[in-house]
């Protein structure tokens, strides 16, 4: 299977932060076995790459044989959830077991045709979209919150809405991260994102400046002293509800509204994926049926083409 550049080079050098001495004898095979699944997964590598590590080194932990097959065995990857992840909360646990049951039946789809197994519960769908009108009118709200709050409501918006970050992706950004490429765009290049993050236009001003501001420091939220908490976000959204019948603030809605908003401009699916942080554009096929139709008269200039 033929990877990307940016892919395949996420996969060569993955190391699990801090790594333990398990590592190094099952990291040639958690490279491999994402390689193999990461096109047709449709989630991020970085993902696969973290679930799969911490698989590998769990059953390495156990004396459990050094064996991809048997790593993805569902009684191994059921076991590994209940007894290997006391440090996570039951719906993110069920989350790594997801990513788990998807490589395998990526795999053995490919290799053996076996049956995917039925979901512990239904799949998620995807968070609806805010409106243009309703973002028109969240942006304005924050521009008049007082002192810091309109800070940390543009800051967030501007990560989610205008650059498509999720919630554990902006948190660690800093005013530092952010830079002014040659041609004006606005881009995060931060290493734990691992991509190409630009932000769309109507952003550019108001990342570049509250970046200016937070220098070295967090852009949302500049005290903390931590990259990420669990209720980092939510808390600060539970404190701060938009008045005026306005919808509540949501970091998933504003990146769904992003992807919505490139498919509507119909940039290349691939482009977009890539941005998104997907692992495939066919993850962003449960997102089409929020983007509109062309018209007639759009879709046959772009039919058409040039001379």
């Amino acid at each position: 299977m033929t990877l990307d550049p940016v892919t395949s080079a996420k996969i060569s050098n993955y190391r699990p932060h801090k790594p333990p001495p398990e590592w190094e004898h099952v990291a040639d095979l958690v490279r491999t076995l994402v390689a193999a699944s990461a096109q047709m997964a449709g989630y991020s590598v970085e993902r696969l790459l973290h679930a799969t590590a911490r698989l590998a080194i769990w059953a390495e932990r156990h004396g459990l044989p050094r064996d991809p097959d048997f790593w993805l065995r569902h009684e191994t990857i059921d076991t590994f959830v209940l007894t290997g992840c006391p440090d996570l909360a039951p719906r993110s646990a069920q989350t790594y077991r997801a990513w788990l049951r998807r490589m395998r039946a990526v795999l053995v789809w490919a290799e053996r045709g076996e049956q995917t197994p039925p979901p512990m519960k239904s799949p998620s769908g995807v968070t609806a979209p805010y409106t243009r009108s309703e973002l028109a009118a969240l942006r304005a709200w924050a521009e008049h919150l007082p002192g810091r709050a309109r800070s940390d409501g543009l800051a967030l918006m501007a990560l989610a809405s205008g650059c498509g970050l999720a919630p554990g992706e902006l948190a660690p950004v800093r005013g530092s991260d952010v830079r002014i490429t040659p041609c004006g765009a606005v881009v995060i290049a931060s290493a734990h994102l691992g991509r190409l993050i630009v932000a769309r236009a109507c952003w550019e001003e108001q990342l570049a400046g509250a970046a200016s501001t937070a220098g070295e420091r967090y852009l949302f939220r500049p005290s903390r002293t931590t990259a990420y908490a669990k209720n980092l976000i939510g808390s600060w959204c539970t404190a701060h509800r938009p008045s005026g019948g306005l919808p509540a603030l949501s970091v998933r809605r504003l990146r769904s509204s992003w992807i919505v908003e490139l498919l509507t401009a119909r940039i290349d699916t691939a482009v977009v994926a890539a941005a998104s942080g997907l692992a495939s554009p066919a993850a962003l096929a449960r997102y089409q049926h929020f983007v509109p139709a062309l018209d007639q008269d759009t879709a046959t200039t772009l039919l058409r083409g040039r001379r």
